[in-house]
């Protein structure tokens, strides 16, 4: 079978990028897919595969894959994607449009450059989910509690973390070197640990000022990735929780792939904004 595809990333964030609005795979082959064409021996290589698709309840939709084949709830970097090639192939005519992903409706804003491509998209996250038992976690406190500077129990060590879903589950470390982030070491761990039952993306965050975090991420099916969107938006929310910094401030993350820049409102949305990338464009044989 012959899959027309688009290589796309935000910030080193890579994901295959297929047009639902053309093609068609069976739902029974989605899975294999995804895990055939991340590949970077026998597939393409990436860090997933993400189907830019018509909704019945917004502008157009998105499903995500990761590396594994399972199947994500959200992913910021991936909705920058979608937005700059959803404007760009003419499925949608404003710059500001919905977006539909498993978690939910979201709000896009495209930004073009000189020659009329989309360079920067800005997108409405909505608001972070903070009670225990929706990110969702279970242990000690009651269900509707938060999560904030809470002592996480390693195998070897203890840690103290945030946790927030923007979506999808993050639990944030707060350390004070990002150089020694331990993520080949505790990100397996912890993204598999009984206290999260649909797995977690582990975020390990310094504090550089009010309004700028050093970032690092291991990611719940994908591992070690380049840059996160939903987990520098959770970064950025447990940086207000933890006091570091303020709602409604811009708080620029660095992340391996680059920057964002996020702000909690004081009405209760994240809002990211970051660029979105066209690597390559081919077509992918799979049996």
């Amino acid at each position: 079978m012959k899959i027309p595809f688009t290589k796309m990333h935000g910030l080193g964030n890579s994901y295959i990028y297929i047009n639902g609005f053309e093609t068609t795979i069976e739902e029974s082959r989605l899975s294999e897919l995804s895990i055939a064409v991340s590949n970077p021996n026998f597939g393409i290589g990436s860090d997933g595969m993400i189907l830019l698709l018509p909704s019945e309840i917004a502008d157009v939709r998105m499903r995500i894959f990761n590396k594994d084949g399972s199947e994500a709830m959200n992913c910021g970097n991936g909705l920058r994607c979608v937005a700059k090639l959803a404007y760009e192939l003419g499925y949608v005519t404003s710059r500001s449009f919905t977006i539909e992903a498993k978690a939910g409706v979201v709000d896009a804003t495209v930004q073009l450059d000189e020659e009329g491509s989309v360079d920067q998209v800005t997108v409405d996250m909505g608001e972070p989910i903070l009670e225990r038992q929706k990110i969702p976690m279970v242990g000690q406190g009651f269900p509707e509690d938060r999560v904030i500077n809470e002592v996480f129990q390693t195998k070897n060590e203890a840690l103290r973390g945030t946790a927030v879903s923007m979506g999808n589950p993050h639990i944030i470390f707060f350390i004070e070197n990002i150089k020694n982030a331990p993520l080949e070491s505790l990100g397996p761990e912890v993204t598999n640990d009984s206290r999260f039952p649909e797995g977690v993306n582990v975020e390990f965050v310094e504090v550089v000022n009010s309004n700028e975090l050093n970032f690092r991420v291991w990611e719940r099916g994908s591992g070690v990735t380049q840059a996160c969107g939903t987990g520098a938006c959770a970064a950025g929310v447990a940086s207000v929780l933890n006091d570091f910094s303020r709602k409604d401030e811009e708080i620029t993350v660095h992340l391996d792939g680059g920057d964002l820049v996020i702000s909690w409102s004081e009405n209760g949305h994240v809002w990211m904004t970051g660029p979105a990338v066209t690597v390559a464009k081919g077509d992918f044989w799979h049996v």
